[in-house]
């Protein structure tokens, strides 16, 4: 099959040939629908602690179509069209009991360094991990499933309110998400903070009451729109030196959740911490109850987040397309489309 395949930092992704996937016990097969690009498969082909292998290939937020069921695998059938969460699990510890994917005892992840990904023509799924789309839910929609349960899954851990105050930093996928799911939960007050005039404008359709501007002091402009402090600050950009910055803005006993990832060493002031005697909430991924919950939600037309995508490429163009998000313009969810050649 084809496959877009990282082999080493500094150098583009190569569009070649990759084993086919095979079935095993409990496994699904799916031909690729959408495949969308992250933050984190960027950070694993640069220098840092997730670097994947040479010879890699990512691709973790994806929907497709069944064309090969695993021997002894239960209520699938070839055909239907799912979501799937990018781990295979065992499905028996009591992490997996509790529908804590990521904890599994035996996990086995997809596109993240282990199982190759869904930067391909067919990948292969762990059943019990497995969605099915509701007829409503485009195969488009079901690869928005997993980022936007990241951020779905940071607003729960938040504890957040209706009528709490939130502001959010940085509005690309995961930002949008929990923006998005902020509106949902009934937040009164919404403010990102964001420097790309696009993405500000995907805010507002996700949600946003209003925004200030990044390059200036973010705390003054958010009570001035207000007249408040915020409740709680989600970081979503996962840069060096943010959760210092978001310690130095937030205001004494505020919250601060952490939803951006940053594989870099960092460095924080635990004093300031101290003083303002901030909670500091670090968020993982998400659980498998969150997929069934936005594909309902979907269904029944409560949330559509189709507008973060902005741009869907084949093959031919996906190695440059990866590269652009480094240093993004007006992109923000970049899908793979493995039928468009």
């Amino acid at each position: 099959m084809r496959a877009a395949i990282f082999h080493e930092i500094g150098k583009p992704l190569t569009i070649g040939d990759a084993p086919d996937p095979t079935p095993g016990d409990g496994d699904l097969i799916l031909k690729v629908s959408h495949c969308g690009i992250c933050g984190s498969d960027l950070h694993s082909t640069e220098a840092g602690l997730m670097t994947l292998p040479g010879g890699s290939v990512m691709g973790h937020e994806f929907s497709g179509e069944i064309v090969a069921v695993g021997r002894n695998t239960q209520g699938w059938k070839v055909g239907q069209k799912v979501a799937a969460m990018p781990v295979i699990t065992c499905g028996v510890c009591p992490p997996c009991v509790r529908g804590e994917a990521y904890a599994c005892d035996k996990v086995t992840t997809i596109g993240l360094g282990q199982s190759s990904g869904a930067y391909a023509e067919y990948v292969r799924a762990g059943a019990r991990d497995t969605v099915l789309l509701p007829d409503s839910v485009s195969l488009l929609e079901g690869a928005l499933i997993e980022p936007l349960a990241v951020g779905y899954h940071a607003v729960e851990m938040s504890g957040l309110r209706p009528g709490g105050n939130v502001l959010i930093i940085g509005a690309g996928p995961v930002g949008l998400a929990v923006t998005l799911f902020s509106r949902f939960v009934g937040a009164r007050h919404i403010i990102v903070s964001e420097r790309s005039e696009g993405r500000l404008a995907m805010a507002a359709r996700m949600g946003a009451t209003d925004h200030v501007n990044a390059n200036e002091d973010v705390m003054a402009q958010f009570r001035k729109k207000t007249g408040t402090v915020p409740d709680i600050i989600f970081e979503c950009v996962g840069v060096p030196g943010m959760i210092s910055d978001c310690m130095k803005m937030a205001p004494r006993g505020g919250k601060i959740v952490v939803a951006g990832v940053c594989s870099k060493p960092d460095t924080i002031l635990p004093l300031m911490g101290i003083m303002k005697e901030i909670t500091l909430q670090f968020v993982l991924a998400y659980r498998k109850r969150d997929f069934d919950l936005i594909a309902g939600w979907m269904a029944a037309d409560r949330i559509d987040a189709q507008a973060m995508v902005t741009d869907t490429v084949g093959f031919a163009d996906f190695p440059a397309a990866f590269e652009a998000l480094r240093t993004p313009s007006h992109q923000c969810k970049v899908m793979l489309r493995p039928g468009l050649g």
